[in-house]
């Protein structure tokens, strides 16, 4: 009785032990329509449209649209890789942003932005607010052509922030960074409905570590 006991014991404590290290999950959202996403219900404003790509369906913005959704996938996490799998066009304002994560009742906010340059490419801004603190990785040295799609990555480690285009590193910055608290997230445009953004946008990952360019979502 007492090696049945002893033994049953251990294995409790490893299957504990055993969940306690099994990784957070990703959330993953793929828009595959206009309605929900990862079992969350969208807010709709404009007109975007859902369409085919060769790699999967997408949500397409014309710069007066944008999907809007009460959950922010960020909150509570010290670590973590936002991924974006998006395509610019060259249309619309200068300044672009599609892709926001805000915490309820303050400034603390993940924004991806893109820079349209006049001659045909772009450049990635990326930025946090955290705190007192507001950190901007402007890429104007790294242009990009546009009519393809891209993979974009912000990685948090808790003191640095790296941004990276299509698995390589563009610009990183020391940072003081505390988790954001729950919020919101739109796509296509910033949360306060301003900078609208003219392209599409297929994927949206957030993971909850730190990723290598390896570990990325394809593009």
């Amino acid at each position: 009785m007492k090696v049945f006991v002893m033994v049953g014991l251990f294995a409790v404590c490893y299957a504990t032990f055993a969940t306690a290290q099994e990784p957070a999950p990703a959330v993953d959202w793929q828009f595959t329509n206009l309605e929900m996403v990862g079992e969350h219900k969208m807010t709709i404003i404009g007109s975007p449209r859902l369409i085919d790509t060769p790699n999967g369906k997408a949500a397409e913005f014309d710069g007066q649209s944008g999907l809007f959704l009460e959950i922010n996938p960020l909150a509570g996490l010290k670590q973590f890789t936002a991924e974006v799998v998006f395509q610019p066009y060259a249309a619309g304002a200068k300044e672009q942003r599609f892709l926001h994560f805000q915490e309820d009742g303050s400034e603390n906010r993940l924004l991806f932005e893109i820079r349209l340059t006049g001659d045909n490419r772009w450049f990635l801004d990326t930025f946090i607010k955290s705190g007192d603190g507001n950190y901007t990785l402007f890429a104007e040295k790294s242009p990009h052509a546009l009519g393809s799609p891209y993979h974009a990555a912000v990685v948090m480690d808790g003191t640095t922030m790296r941004h990276y285009v299509n698995g390589l590193e563009e610009m990183a910055t020391p940072i003081k960074f505390a988790p954001q608290k729950d919020g919101r997230t739109s796509i296509g445009v910033r949360i306060n409905r301003v900078s609208w953004f003219n392209g599409a946008v297929r994927r949206v990952r957030i993971t909850p570590r730190v990723l290598e360019p390896q570990q990325f979502l394809p593009h």
